[in-house]
């Protein structure tokens, strides 16, 4: 049996009662059994001293495209068509598996040196390239494979991925993998066919795994979809079986009230991404108090580190409540405690893990501990407020998914970060033509 113990910390533990206790976190294989003071000696095979820290529950990023790592800063302000078209398209369509290893590791390096333990992602070789690349750095990962059935299927034919999708979904099941939950990821009702949403809505539903796809992302898209079949995304979505209880909706910044209250009748969870929505100016802001009133589930999501230019959910916390603040010109609207709640535990809940998200006797012990004694982060009178407004990614000194320490003081222990970094520059020199580089 392998246990861990984090002496001395404060622990925001995000449970029912979102309790605030100082003392100690104990792990046994990988599960909490003891939160707070733990009476007499008990010795652990490893001790983190948490003097000056903050411990809370792993953070969960509900919508990543990882390997777009290698796109960071690439074709940054322009209108997002020609961003698309001139930019994004062409490098992607270079990538080949060394390249989205590289750029794989580079975004698993830098979720696990900011405090990220889950991931919900969207992409391709999935199975290929992501699942083992996890396996290695020991990130907690839900793979959605991506699909696009425009210019590639046939109309009223399902993507010719399914197949392939079901046999990794249980064979991940029949594995009783600890990291890796394959999903289907049909990329969008503008993109994709009513049959491809209906067999991955039968892979959902069967296997009880995600549906992840974009919903009303941008106005354009909702107007597409309205004038191609008579029906909004979300209606779409429900026309073809895929809103249901495991379906996670990215984005959603064009959906109507009518809309939030379908979503949340459905069971459906949100994906919330504002740096990404801001930065490609979609104009639409997810009504996330309306949601939320609809008992729908929204966690946050960065997007690619193409569109926000992070992976950094502490920035999207802060971003998250102001942009609801600000467009509702209400400072209350969506308070620290309530975002912190969307970045830990409303999450796991979207991805149906009720043993993730909080710190409590029986959890899974997805960790993380952030370093208080930095300036920035004193005074303290309310550690949520400073979790929400004041900290960053750099603050996060540990990290722990299952019980197992993959960054301590700092230090990521499970991948070479000078390597890792290293092998994404090349790749990226390589795949990204120099003509269309600022600095070439």
């Amino acid at each position: 049996m392998s246990t861990l113990r984090i002496r001395n910390a404060t622990i925001v533990t995000q449970d029912d009662a979102r309790r605030i206790l100082q003392g100690d976190v104990f792990v046994e294989d990988g599960r909490i059994t003891h939160v707070g003071a733990i009476a007499g000696r008990k010795e652990a095979d490893r001790t983190i001293d948490g003097t000056g820290q903050v411990v809370l529950p792993g953070l969960v990023n509900l919508h990543t495209h990882l390997p777009m790592t290698l796109f960071r800063g690439y074709g940054d302000d322009l209108h997002l068509e020609e961003w698309l078209a001139t930019r994004i398209w062409p490098a992607e369509g270079k990538l080949d598996a060394a390249a989205m290893k590289a750029g794989t590791d580079l975004g698993l390096l830098e979720l696990i040196a900011s405090g990220t333990t889950s991931f919900l992602d969207m992409y391709w070789l999935e199975e290929e390239v992501l699942a083992p690349a996890c396996r290695s750095a020991g990130v907690r990962a839900w793979l959605g494979e991506g699909m696009v059935d425009v210019g590639q299927t046939e109309a009223g034919q399902p993507n010719k991925k399914l197949a392939a999708i079901e046999r990794f979904v249980k064979s991940a099941k029949a594995a009783k993998d600890p990291l890796i939950t394959p999903c289907p990821a049909p990329h969008g009702t503008y993109t994709c066919h009513d049959a491809t949403y209906a067999e991955s809505a039968r892979i959902s539903h069967e296997h009880g795994v995600p549906l992840h796809t974009h919903c009303s992302e941008t106005r354009t898209e909702v107007y597409d979809v309205q004038a191609r079949t008579g029906r909004r995304p979300v209606a779409q979505l429900a026309h073809t079986g895929a809103l249901g209880k495991h379906s996670v909706l990215a984005h959603a910044g064009w959906v109507t009230k009518e809309e939030t209250r379908s979503i949340g009748q459905a069971g459906a969870s949100v994906a919330h991404c504002p740096v990404s929505n801001l930065k490609l100016a979609t104009g639409g802001v997810a009504p996330v108090p309306e949601l939320h009133e609809a008992g729908v589930k929204v966690g946050l999501g960065t997007d690619g580190a193409a569109s926000n230019n992070t992976l950094d959910l502490w920035e999207t916390m802060k971003f998250a409540a102001l942009v609801q603040k600000n467009h509702r010109w209400d400072a209350t609207v969506l308070p620290a405690q309530r975002v912190l709640d969307m970045a830990t535990r409303d999450g796991a809940d979207a991805l149906h893990r009720p043993d993730l998200g909080r710190i409590a006797v029986g959890a899974t012990a997805d960790l993380v501990m952030v370093d208080f004694r930095r300036p920035h982060l004193v005074p303290r009178y309310d550690a949520v407020s400073h979790l929400v407004y004041a900290a960053g990614g750099r603050d996060v000194s540990t990290t722990i998914v299952g019980g197992k320490v993959l960054m301590a003081e700092g230090r990521v222990e499970t991948l070479d970060a000078g390597k890792v970094m290293a092998a994404a520059q090349r790749e990226a020199d390589r795949i990204v033509p120099k003509a269309t580089r600022a600095d070439s």
